[in-house]
């Protein structure tokens, strides 16, 4: 097993490339079993997710073929519908197979999804959503069973709470239903967007793309051409540089990203003391020396994303004063905290809100990656740890960044990957 080696006190300088963002690609991928043609994918993370998506496809009797970055997924001749719990047990974002599964087929079986423990990420959403569209859903032995032998139905369908997989899910579904379909309380993520324009120029007619409300207008099950398309940037993974780059106190540079999609995440540093300088297609931090304290909650796009507050926490410790950090869409993600701590840092908490004092010298240690977002606050928090730390079960951080520790050698830090 792998891990990874930092030793702090580094300043940073350079450029970074950006790479497609992973939460835009899982949805595309599952996208594919919509098409009659093979499709092209480009601007592809390299990471474990994207390889899991394309192994369950393959599984289902799709061609997959994945070269430096360009995806050709051909799901003409799938022959299996049934997705198995030794793959989706990996990567919750499996569930996006159900959708145009069985748009597509009229049935298929997919077991319950697994991922990152970070609290309760139900898909009784999805489910309740398909049963509008006239699907039958039993749950037997871990796997939904879903059928409708005469096609989905448009219809209205309302989310009780915002989800962005639920979102990509049915408007997959509804694209081959037979109908409109609108969707009110839809999650308005870039990586959601770009799936509606996709869609929409592939002949399924989408209304109302970047807002909360989707009217979808199905094509009773013809099946799409879609085009060769590449990933948007990954705001996640610009982010997390963009932290890196503050804390380290260094200036940096990021390539091939789009600034309108970090538009919380740049306003919260600039609070901390950054400025920025921001073209078409790339962003320089110009960070503080002296970082100030923050108050966060984390909420659903276009306000501060969930994925950014392990990083942002680790950040904080930096800060001088105390800052309030506040999750209210996953009840576990915390668990960074206690391995933070062990490297020095001042961090109480009380039910969904951190609070940190800082600013605490940080010590290199040996610390365990709970999931991905908080892999990466572990990695931030030992690029300023006096001495070396050490970051086990890195297979979290594998799964979402794509060449880390390349990017941040590129910029000088003295990072390298190490079997146990």
């Amino acid at each position: 097993m792998d891990y990874l080696q930092i030793e702090g006190i580094k300043n940073l300088n350079g450029r970074i490339t950006i790479s497609g963002a992973k939460n835009a690609s899982l949805p595309l991928i599952a996208m594919t079993i919509l098409a009659k043609n093979q499709v092209s994918i480009k601007n592809m993370p390299d990471v474990v997710d994207i390889k899991t998506l394309l192994k369950l496809l393959s599984n289902l009797g799709a061609q997959c073929t994945f070269n430096k970055k360009n995806v050709l997924v051909d799901t003409s001749k799938l022959t299996e519908t049934k997705a198995t719990y030794d793959i989706v047990k990996t990567m919750r974002a499996s569930i996006l197979v159900l959708g145009p599964i069985l748009a597509r087929f009229g049935h298929c079986e997919v077991s319950l999804p697994g991922g990152c423990a970070i609290g309760q990420r139900p898909v009784d959403l999805h489910l309740k959503a398909l049963e509008q569209m006239g699907a039958k859903i039993n749950i037997e032995a871990g796997y939904i069973q879903a059928s409708a032998p005469k096609g989905l139905k448009g219809c209205e369908i309302s989310f009780d709470k915002i989800t962005v997989t639920g979102t990509a899910n049915i408007v997959m579904a509804a694209a081959l239903a037979k109908g409109k379909t609108v969707l009110t309380n839809a999650a308005r993520e870039p990586e959601v967007v770009q799936l509606c324009e996709i869609l929409n120029a592939s002949g399924v007619k989408i209304e109302g793309i970047g807002t909360a409300i989707l009217t979808i207008h199905g094509t009773n099950k013809e099946l799409l051409d879609i085009q060769e398309f590449s990933i948007i940037p990954d705001r996640i993974e610009a982010g997390t540089y963009l932290c890196a780059a503050a804390i380290t106190r260094s200036v940096i540079t990021l390539e091939k990203v789009k600034a309108s999609h970090l538009g919380a995440v740049i306003s919260k540093l600039e609070e901390m003391g950054s400025k920025f300088d921001i073209t078409e297609d790339t962003i320089t931090i110009h960070p503080s020396k002296k970082i100030k304290a923050i108050k966060i909650t984390t909420q659903e796009y276009p306000a501060f994303p969930t994925d950014m507050q392990a990083q942002f926490l680790a950040l904080a410790t930096q800060a001088e004063g105390t800052s309030i950090i506040e999750e209210r869409l996953f009840e576990n993600r915390f668990m960074h905290v206690s391995e933070l701590q062990r490297m020095g840092a001042s961090i109480s908490l009380n039910g969904n809100i951190a609070t940190v004092n800082g600013k605490t010298e940080l010590s290199g240690t040996d610390v365990m990656a709970t999931d991905l977002r908080a892999s990466s606050a572990l990695v931030l928090a030992a690029l300023v740890a006096e001495g070396t730390t050490n970051i086990h079960r890195i297979y979290h951080l594998d799964r979402g960044y794509d060449s880390l520790e390349k990017k941040l050698q590129n910029v000088g830090a003295k990072i390298k990957r190490l079997k146990e």
